[in-house]
Order: C-alpha cells, then structure tokens, then sequence
C-alpha cells in the first residue's frame, strides 16, 4: 500500500447553523416559543455544524491533513456553506457535492445564558446521503475515516445500518481506522422508530472508534433510564447525575458488539474512555502506525475538563473527538490522548467560532493550557482512584506492568 496522503477523511452530516444572541432574560427555552409572542433576540451568528464540519474544521486547524466528504444542496445556504469552507482552505470544499433539488441542511441553536442548547433541525439534503456516497478512492487516501451522524441521516439508518457496516468493512479492510459519532434521534420522527441497538450491532463490528456523547447512547440502550434521569435533570447535563456503573455498563455492551475503543463524551463533566483487551488488531491494520498498542489495551479512563471561561459550547463534543484522533495520530500514550481531548474541548469553549477557537496542534500543550485548572468531576465515581494529572481510573482498569497512570 503507497503511503497515505491524507490523515483524515471526515464524512456525513454538515450543516449551517443559525444562533440567534440571546441574554439572560431568555433562560426559559419554552417561553421563547408562547404562541403569538415577540421576542426580541440580538444578531444572528452564522457558521458550521454538523460533524463534518465541527470534527472536520478543528482537525484542519489542529494541522492534520484533512479532507471533508458531504452533500449541499444547490441552494443560498448551500452556497454560503461552500464559501465559508474555501475561506478556511480551499481544498476543505473539494469534496462536497452539490444535489440537485435538494435543500441544504440548516439546525436553529437556542443557546441561552447558562442554560443547555435546544435545536431546530432541518436535515435536508443530509436525508439522501447513503454509504454509496463514501468516495472509496478519497478515504484510500486516509489514514482514517471519522463519520458522523446517522441519526440526522435517513439514507443511513433506514436499512439497519446494513450498507454503512459493508463500506465500513471495506475501508478497514483498505487498512484504514474507522470512528463514529452520533447524535441524538428524534422520538417524534422516523429516527425515533429505529431500534439503535441492533443497528449499532450490526455496524459496531466494522467500527474502531465508537464515540456517542452519553446522552445519545443511554437513550438508545437504556432508554428507561435515560427517562428517568431527565426527569431527575431540570435542564443540567444528564452525565452530571449518573454514576461510574452506569458508564461501564454501556461500555461493556458497546465492547461486546465488536468495537475496540468506546469514547463517551460527559459534556461539561469531561471524557470517558474504555477499550478492549485485545486490541492488536487496529494496531496491525492502522498505517504508518497510527496507534500504539502499548498502554492502551483494557483500560478504563476518565479526564475531567479544564476549568476554563465558557463563551460557547455549540461542537465542543466534536472537537474534543478531534482533539482525541490527533492525538492517537500523533503517537500519544492514552493518557496524554485523554488530556489532550478535553483540552482541545477547553480551548473551543472559550470561543464562539469553532474553528478559529482551535490551536495548532504545537500551541495545544502552551503555557496557558498548562495552567488551566483541573475540575472535579461530581457524577458518582465510587471505587474510582484519581492521579495528579486529573484523570480518573475506573474499576476495569488495567494498565500495563509498566504503570502509566501514577495513582
């Protein structure tokens, strides 16, 4: 196999976001919406969203050679998507692909002050992506394949996730990593009807990289809890009211479907990571060595985030999975890929625009990054262990003789 000229391919849903500046007076979502009302909001910003982008854009700003692979459709938004991808770098807009009557997609983020975001969600053209559309040549050109969100993409899940998983096969069989990322179903629409523990079952296999946020993957494996924690929430984050049991639990069903590294992001309580026993196989088949094998088999992992001004949380998740690949291209030791996450998650937070909100890759471990305080996560990390980094050690931790993790 030539060597690859691309570190990454990220692929699936993009969209244009439109965030309408909202201040204090508007922390109740529900009011903003009262039939017949007024409300009077600031500028509307508008950028990216979507895994494409958000992955896509703090991956290029990280400094890996990325490409991006998705739909617009041939419409005003689609255009303004395009242009904003050319002004980053041109080559980022090579490999979309416009659609004819199709509209673009465009998600409307009601982000008020210290309150979680809702969204209104127009899929568009994201609707007729299917797995055909991978370009097979670009991803060859990869050292890994990132795809998000088949949730928002009807043309992915409406099969089973049976064409996902086969195109999957074939780019790892290429010698290329795999990672997925999720995003929420809407119980009102057809991706609320879809059973996600069989589709993730018949995917998972062809998967090196699984990383749903936890609120994504409850609500598709444990639904009943994940009921009962939202009626617990009163709008905070439901990670903030789980414990480590539940967190293991998941991972080990998510483990047992065939998917050797599960990367669960807590929103503001940080990074969860568990990874299986046997991991040589992505080792073998990763080029130019993408990731060691040393350290990071049968771990069990938890890196806080950093204490650090909050402008804006809107693909902090996204980027903190860009931060985490970086950091296995880059040859990390899993602890450092940890730290390195939730810092890149940190560093977007503090931002508005999610890609100039990114480092370079070589500022990431800076000064300032090495004064940030670490915070205390305060979900139920009982029988946990935590070492001066700020990383947690969960009960099915087992790191190498050598000992990385300094407890």
């Amino acid at each position: 196999m030539s060597k690859p000229s691309l570190d990454v391919v990220v692929a699936g849903h993009i969209c244009v976001d439109i965030t309408p500046e909202l201040i204090a007076t508007h922390a109740q979502v529900a009011s903003l919406l009262e039939p017949g009302r007024l409300t009077h909001v600031g500028t509307a910003r508008l950028s990216l969203g979507g895994a494409v982008a958000n992955t896509g854009l703090a991956l290029h700003r990280l400094g890996a050679k990325t490409a991006l692979s998705g739909l617009v459709g041939n419409d005003w938004l689609g255009e303004v998507l395009l242009a904003t991808l050319r002004r980053c770098d041109p080559f980022l807009a090579e490999h979309m692909r416009f659609v004819e009557g199709q509209a673009s997609s465009y998600t409307i983020v009601i982000s008020p002050p210290a309150v979680d975001r809702a969204f209104l969600h127009c899929p568009g053209v994201n609707d007729v992506f299917t797995a055909a559309d991978l370009d097979l040549e670009l991803v060859g050109r990869a050292r890994w394949l990132h795809f998000g969100y088949p949730p928002l993409m009807q043309g992915v899940f409406s099969d089973g996730g049976r064409a996902l998983a086969a195109q999957f096969e074939r780019i790892q069989r290429a010698g290329v990593l795999v990672s997925l990322d999720m995003a929420m179903p809407d119980a009102n629409t057809v991706s609320g009807e879809v059973n996600w523990r069989d589709w993730l079952t018949t995917v998972l296999p062809y998967v090196d990289l699984f990383a749903p946020s936890f609120d994504e993957i409850l609500w598709m494996l444990q639904r009943d809890l994940f009921d009962r924690l939202a009626s617990r929430a009163q709008g905070v984050n439901l990670a903030s009211i789980t414990d480590g049991e539940t967190l293991s639990h998941l991972a080990d069903e998510l483990l047992a479907m065939g998917v050797p590294i599960v990367a669960i992001k807590l929103g503001g309580q940080g990074l969860y990571l568990r990874t299986a026993s046997d991991i040589s196989t992505i080792a073998r088949r990763a080029p130019a060595e993408s990731i060691a094998e040393e350290g990071w088999a049968a771990r069990e992992l938890l890196a806080p985030c950093f204490g650090v001004p909050v402008v804006g949380t809107t693909g902090a998740g996204d980027c903190t999975v860009a931060g985490l690949l970086m950091a296995i291209l880059r040859h990390q030791t899993i602890e450092q890929a940890l730290l390195s996450a939730v810092r890149v998650g940190a560093w977007r937070v503090q931002s508005l625009d999610a890609e100039r909100g990114i480092p370079l890759w070589e500022r990431l471990a800076a000064d300032q990054a090495a004064n940030w305080r670490r915070l205390a996560p305060t979900l139920d990390l009982q029988s946990w262990s935590r070492a001066a980094t700020g990383i947690c050690a969960g009960p099915h931790d087992r790191p190498a003789a050598s000992g990385q993790l300094d407890r």
